[in-house]
């Protein structure tokens, strides 16, 4: 008798190089989301919620979105506009307040762990996210995680109507590919898979893994230079550097900041 869950490593590699970051979605003509069917809805939820947990706790809650005007106003605040067109939309959150609810109503009282609470929560999160994504591409749908919430948290917060220990992390968005996204490198192995201890690269490692990743970063007119991408994300002035204080003051709202003040 075999396991129909087993599979040749041959697909289980094929299957992973058909892996896309699709933006753009079949819809109807008018523009507005392809609803997904019920019972595709409804597996790729159960294998969210299949995902890994530490601690039993389940640290995370999916918030899907489907009113029309919240998805205009997320992708707004997402600078995301492929929020409105998806079948499905979620943003990601990594939450605790469930667990200080089930410890509340057991007469119990929370302990204060907000160093934890980010640590194990977002971990759940992308858990959860990433077991999602995987079902709905077993089903022929592609998606797209989406960092950009990091543009707009306060407002996420406020539409969302998130209380404290309630994080966004990301966007989740799922639909049936309306584009031919191209087949994105990868760091080399040895940079990223250490044994027994970590291996820091040396420069020529680390030129090599520049040339193998620059066509990357070839995208609205720009040339194949994945430093120079990275500038623009995480150097001196870039995006992360000026995202920062606004995560800062999401984890303090949330109370999930264990940095001083």
């Amino acid at each position: 008798m075999t396991d129909d869950r087993h599979r040749r490593p041959e697909d289980v590699r094929a299957f992973y190089d058909a892996h896309r970051t699709v933006r753009q979605y079949e819809t109807h003509e008018d523009g507005t989301p392809l609803p997904m069917p019920d019972e595709h809805l409804d597996v790729i939820l159960h294998a969210a919620q299949r995902a890994p947990t530490d601690a039993t706790a389940q640290l995370y809650s999916l918030i899907r979105i489907t009113r029309h005007d919240l998805r205009a106003r997320v992708a707004d605040l997402t600078t995301n506009a492929h929020i409105a067109t998806a079948s499905e939309a979620f943003v990601v959150c990594a939450d605790v307040r469930r667990v200080q609810r089930v410890l509340e109503v057991a007469g119990q009282e929370s302990g204060t762990w907000p160093a934890i609470a980010v640590h194990f929560g977002i971990g759940d999160a992308v858990m959860a996210g990433t077991n999602l994504l995987t079902a709905a591409e077993m089903l022929g749908y592609q998606g797209c995680w989406i960092g950009g919430v990091l543009n707009g948290l306060q407002g996420i917060i406020d539409e969302l109507k998130l209380p404290q220990g309630v994080l966004p992390f990301a966007a989740l968005t799922i639909g049936r590919p309306a584009e031919h996204a191209p087949y994105r490198p990868r760091v080399p192995r040895p940079l990223v898979i250490h044994t027994d201890t970590y291996h820091d690269g040396t420069d020529d490692e680390i030129r090599h893994a520049t040339e193998v990743m620059n066509p990357i970063a070839a995208r609205n007119g720009q040339p194949g230079d994945w430093a120079r991408l990275l500038t623009a994300y995480f150097g001196q002035g870039g995006g992360m550097e000026k995202r920062e204080p606004g995560l800062v003051a999401a984890l303090k709202r949330q109370g999930l900041w264990a940095g001083g003040e």
